[in-house]
């Protein structure tokens, strides 16, 4: 969502060379969130010229019907939001009888209480550190303590294999905090890669800052 489209190719290809390991893909269909973006067209062509797995954020209202519109494949992780549906154990079922990863994610004033009975459903959550549908937001700054209780109930409960997202202002700063909480995927946007300075550049900083 917040690459140069009249540059993807470029960008695409950098992402390939610097072994950034996932595509991140914000749907949106101006209900569940109030905006719209990138369909399933856009990710049909998207798959004609890379071969790096999709991580697809499904911000639609009740997914599971939809799922199978963006043909997912495997090691490509899919999530639906805690928020979306109350059938959600069921859309997760689904992405993983297609072949792919899912992943449950949940918005800031979500609480974690949300999410405890689909975590042995799951491959990965994503913690929204900023409200979904616009790039540019400020961390809400209780995501980071959030993390680091998602990772000990994670743990705790049996799943330490369970992988981590974080989505939002993920800067070079915020993005080592919430490492040391226990976060393991990264979604970089403007606040890192799309940015001055150049995108091969801020790969190359952010992977230092991470490892």
């Amino acid at each position: 969502m917040c690459a140069d489209f009249f540059e993807l190719a470029e960008t695409i290809s950098i992402f390939q060379e610097e072994h950034v390991q996932y595509l991140h893909i914000d749907v949106m269909d101006g209900v569940f969130v109030p905006n719209l973006m990138l369909g399933t067209d856009f990710v049909r062509v998207l798959r004609t010229h890379t071969n790096i797995p999709l991580d697809i954020h499904l911000m639609i209202d009740n997914p599971i019907g939809k799922i199978e519109w963006f043909a997912p494949r495997e090691n490509d992780i899919v999530y639906v939001h805690a928020e979306s549906t109350p059938h959600v154990q069921r859309a997760l079922g689904k992405i993983r009888n297609l072949g792919a990863k899912p992943a449950v994610a949940i918005n800031p004033g979500t609480p974690l209480a949300a999410i405890e009975e689909v975590l042995c459903d799951v491959d990965a959550v994503l913690v929204l550190c900023v409200n979904p549908g616009f790039a540019g937001q400020k961390l809400v700054p209780q995501s980071i303590a959030k993390i680091k209780r998602l990772r000990a109930i994670l743990d705790e409960g049996g799943f330490p294999d369970t992988e981590i997202a974080v989505d939002g202002n993920v800067t070079l700063e915020n993005a080592k905090e919430m490492r040391d909480a226990g976060a393991n995927i990264f979604t970089a946007g403007t606040s890192l890669l799309f940015r001055d300075g150049g995108t091969r550049t801020h790969i190359k900083n952010f992977f230092d800052v991470i490892k």
